[in-house]
């Protein structure tokens, strides 16, 4: 709590009326999350824990931030004797490993920049992301397939790997290395305007944009860890994430160590249901994070036979939350899940804050750093059940919200409109002030004049036993120029058949405004998703359009 106050005028608010109008950042000049978070809780508290890692072999390691503290001065020293200096582009490929933390936060002491990076990068993917963002380093973990995609890529730059020796690699040796780290001063020092880090996001075409955050930054993610993750000092707190994705910053380092909470990093080969579940019980996790799709599978197993009783707070974010599954995780648990929602543009806009009462399948209201409004096409505000575009107005520089999009001015242009930025994600809002998501620009479902929005049809489905988690997006169709289809996962004990197919579409009809309905019903063993567990929507509708004949 002590290294908060640094950073806020008030900590506590009585209502979420007052969060709303009186949350206020004290922003330092020249803010280095490296320096003015772990290494001034290295100073204030030496034992302070920052962080519990494991792995799914038994592995287990756990972290001080007087450890982070040294591990990343000796880390930042190891690089700059490598060459990297303030402002050059730094590749990290780390999956959920320990050494993330230390070379982020090495990094961020630089002043260099940080480009997280998913396993699941091809040669293709990081020769123009190298060259996109003249990358000067790549530090990537020591996997066979990213070591061979590094190997195959057109690019000439330093590459290491942790925990691993391959012929042609720098050694990672920081040990040899000095433990201090002397403060940038003048020039050297980066200045909370520049750019310290930066996520590749995929539009909808063309190739994936550069989206730029500044030092300030991790400020914005006081809000997404205190009000809306609810994170307590010195208690494990579990966001499910590969750090290639932008929900890692959101959940497992910047906002939580600013509020001094230990960061649980579970190094998990894949999403296990029943292996989460023992490590939640097990390390005694008090607030937890996941995409909605883990806990739909984790309502597959039987809670009854975990303790869950540690867990204090559990939130939601990357896709919209469905109603039923809301209810039957709080029949089970009794806890509420409290959903939030971002971008890789931001830090939290809109969530579920401690001061509301979650309405099942509402993302929230709108967080105090970011003025948030919803519009038409013609750029007016709209009415409370209108559905509209999601914008930012005002453009004060909030601490979360990123700086454009890196060698793209053009695209800039299309969504810093006037005085606002335009999140491209429709929703509606309440009459008592409640966000619900729609979908996408893209995703919404155009079918004989009507609008249908796919998260709508998919809470639909899910309510049917048969369903464990589905897919809505929009198919081809000669005549209404879009469909509705919906692909689907059975549970257990459900087999496909024409005949199910038409007892979902019944289902849905009943449940929501018949017009909505599946007119396609696919089943699918399972649905394409990131890394982080979201569904990709984008890859289904590209098939749908190459299956269909025209």
């Amino acid at each position: 709590m002590k290294l908060l106050q640094r950073f806020l005028q008030r900590v506590d608010f009585d209502s979420y009326e007052d969060f709303i109008q009186n949350y206020k950042l004290n922003v330092p000049e020249n803010f280095n999350f490296g320096f003015d978070v772990v290494d001034a809780w290295a100073q204030l508290e030496p034992e302070k824990k920052a962080l519990v890692w494991c792995d799914d072999h038994g592995n287990e390691k756990t972290f001080t931030f007087t450890d982070i503290s040294r591990l990343s001065n000796q880390a930042a020293n190891w690089l700059q004797k490598n060459g990297v200096k303030k402002g050059d582009s730094v590749l990290l490929i780390l999956r959920r490993r320990w050494e993330y933390w230390v070379m982020a936060t090495a990094i961020h002491k630089l002043g260099a920049v940080l480009i997280p990076a998913s396993l699941q990068l091809t040669s293709k993917d990081i020769t123009y992301r190298v060259g996109a963002a003249d990358v000067k380093m790549i530090i990537c973990v020591a996997d066979d397939f990213v070591i061979s995609q590094i190997n195959s890529a057109e690019i000439d730059v330093k590459k290491s790997v942790i925990s691993g020796s391959y012929d042609g690699y720098l050694p990672f040796d920081i040990e040899e290395f000095p433990d201090t780290f002397a403060r940038p001063q003048g020039d050297d020092a980066a200045k909370n305007t520049d750019l310290m880090l930066m996520y590749f996001t995929s539009g909808t075409t063309g190739m994936p944009k550069m989206v730029r955050h500044d030092f300030i930054h991790p400020l914005g993610q006081i809000v997404t860890a205190k009000y809306w993750q609810q994170v307590q000092e010195n208690k494990l707190h579990l966001t499910v994430s590969d750090s290639g994705w932008a929900k890692f910053g959101w959940g497992k380092i910047y906002g939580q160590w600013i509020c001094g909470a230990v960061i649980f990093g579970y190094d998990m080969d894949k999403f296990v249901p029943k292996n989460l579940l023992q490590k939640i019980q097990d390390y005694k996790i008090t607030t937890f994070c996941a995409p909605p799709t883990m806990y739909r599978f984790m309502l597959q197993e039987d809670l009854t036979k975990y303790d869950l009783s540690s867990v204090k707070h559990c939130g939601n974010a990357g896709e919209p939350l469905n109603p039923d599954v809301y209810k039957r995780f709080y029949d089970l648990t009794g806890l509420e899940l409290r959903e939030g929602f971002g971008q890789s543009e931001s830090s939290v806009l809109v969530a579920n804050f401690e001061w509301l009462t979650p309405r099942p399948g509402s993302m929230g209201k709108p967080a105090p750093l970011y003025d948030i409004d919803l519009i038409d096409a013609d750029g007016n505000s709209c009415e409370a059940g209108v559905e509209g575009e999601i914008i930012i107005r005002g453009l004060k520089n909030p601490s979360g919200l990123f700086k454009g999009y890196n060698k793209d001015e053009e695209y800039n242009k299309t969504v810093f409109r006037e005085d606002y930025y335009a999140t491209g994600d429709v929703a509606w809002r309440d009459d008592d002030g409640y966000y619900w998501f729609v979908g996408r620009n893209d995703d919404v479902i155009k079918c004989s004049g009507y609008r249908i929005g796919p998260f709508e049809v998919e809470s639909a489905l899910i309510e049917h036993p048969a369903v464990v988690e589905c897919a809505v997006t929009a198919a081809p169709d000669a005549v209404r120029g879009q469909v509705v289809k919906a692909s689907v996962v059975l549970a257990a004990g459900f087999a496909a058949s024409d005949e199910l197919a038409k007892e979902l579409q019944e289902h849905v009809k009943r449940v929501t405004a018949p017009y909505k309905y599946p007119r396609i019903v696919e089943f699918v063993d399972e649905l394409p998703k990131t890394v982080s567990g979201k569904i990709k929507r984008g890859q289904i509708r590209n098939e749908n359009h190459k299956n269909h004949k025209y």
